[in-house]
């Protein structure tokens, strides 16, 4: 499928001016009660693949909450709410929306963990999404600014949210990072976004082996080329109709696509798996 160009131009990228836009949540999609009772918190979760992840563990029984940019993302914030609560079971708590202006800074995140935990009692799911991505060709044109900025909402974040979040998780409860095929394909054009992937990478891998000793399982899931707000701003739009061509199934995957990999992992389906990553990317890098 080839994507008509987009106009939008700065970050972030917003769902709602997305034509078309994207799929959430596949017809097919045949819930299990896999996260009933649990309580999720997912960074991002107003848009994209963050949006996807909430509908689904919303689906499978769990009360979420989802963290997103305000005020320039509260369109997509009111519509993830509102879908939220139309797919919530009847076990679940009513979901939450919670603005922050920079998670990038401990305090922020901080809040973000004590809402939570005020409104529901504790944390046995957290899901790192946020993130931001820009365009520089040549690394001598890259700013300092530009580089601390994305390297606070896609690294800090994570490490903020882990560490308030860990003190109201139990045995049994899970984090989930999201990284990117860049941190192993690198990008020529976006080196500091994939140097955050990259640093994701190492931080889910050794976090996973300090947590399992308290019961608390970590992993990853590194999506290919999804269409998503994020590759609406930051692809031209002759990369944009051609989105995931260059992948063996010669096309872009659909944040539907991606979310039932989290719920794998947050499940007791893989109560085995520390440390790893999924590639839910249509073969655009094979790993094993």
């Amino acid at each position: 499928m080839a994507f008509p160009p987009q106009n939008q131009e700065t970050q972030p990228g917003l769902e709602y001016l997305m034509e078309p836009r994207p799929l959430s949540v596949a017809p097919h999609y045949k819930p299990a009660d896999k996260l009933k009772g649990k309580v999720a918190v997912v960074t991002g979760g107003d848009s994209g693949i963050g949006r996807a992840v909430c509908y689904h563990f919303a689906l499978e029984g769990a009360t979420v909450a989802f963290v997103y940019l305000s005020p320039a993302e509260e369109v997509d914030a009111e519509e993830t709410l509102q879908r939220l609560r139309e797919y919530k079971t009847a076990d679940a708590k009513d979901p939450m929306k919670i603005p922050v202006a920079d998670l990038g800074y401990d305090e922020a995140c901080k809040k973000v963990v004590n809402d939570v935990v005020v409104t529901y009692g504790g944390i046995d799911i957290l899901v790192n999404c946020a993130a931001e991505i820009h365009v520089v060709d040549n690394i001598e044109d890259m700013k300092a600014e530009q580089l601390e900025r994305t390297f606070r909402t896609n690294v800090f974040s994570q490490f903020f949210m882990v560490s308030h979040a860990v003190k109201f998780m139990g045995e049994g409860s899970n984090i989930i990072n999201t990284l990117s095929r860049q941190a192993y394909l690198g990008a020529p054009s976006t080196l500091d976004y994939a140097s955050t992937k990259g640093a994701i990478l190492t931080f889910t891998r050794g976090l996973a082996k300090q947590l399992v000793k308290r019961g608390i399982r970590v992993n990853g899931v590194a999506p290919g080329p999804i269409w998503t707000p994020i590759n609406a701003v930051a692809l031209n739009p002759n990369e944009i109709a051609h989105l995931g061509e260059d992948t063996p199934m010669g096309r872009a995957g659909q944040p539907c696509e991606v979310a039932p990999s989290y719920v794998f992992l947050a499940s007791q389906d893989a109560s085995y798996m520390i440390g790893q990553v999924l590639h839910p990317n249509g073969g655009h890098a094979m790993y094993s």
